[in-house]
């Protein structure tokens, strides 16, 4: 398994932005599919954007398309969410994710490598 850890969450108003970052330790993430997950108080965790580690293909929810973009970059074996536009309803716990899969999950299941999580407030 790889180690993951998150930063670069807080506390934003609605309308800012927020860049996370996800850092691998363990194993190279350039074999990986990786994904932000996120989970708000007394929910699911809910799939929020991945990117297959082969051509790089992005999926986002609905939610945050044109909002968030994921990147990779495999040199630094990190991989961020650059979130934009936040609204409150964005306000959870923001978890990295790596998978074996070649095509990005979107059920956590599918996931075998978590990071600790970073919290996203967002303020209206």
């Amino acid at each position: 398994q790889v180690q993951l850890v998150e930063s670069g969450g807080g506390l934003v108003q609605a309308g800012g932005s927020l860049r996370l970052a996800c850092a691998a330790s363990g194993r190279t993430l350039s074999r990986y599919t990786m994904a932000w997950f996120r989970q708000a108080p007394g929910k699911e965790r809910d799939f929020v954007a991945g990117m297959t580690w082969r051509l790089s293909i992005a999926d986002y929810v609905d939610s945050v398309k044109g909002r968030f973009t994921f990147s990779r970059d495999n040199a630094k074996n990190t991989v961020y969410l650059q979130m934009n536009s936040l609204k409150p309803e964005d306000t959870a716990v923001y978890y990295c994710a790596a998978s074996d899969y070649s095509t990005v999950p979107r059920r956590p299941g599918s996931y075998d490598s978590w990071g600790q999580g970073t919290q996203v407030t967002v303020s209206s």
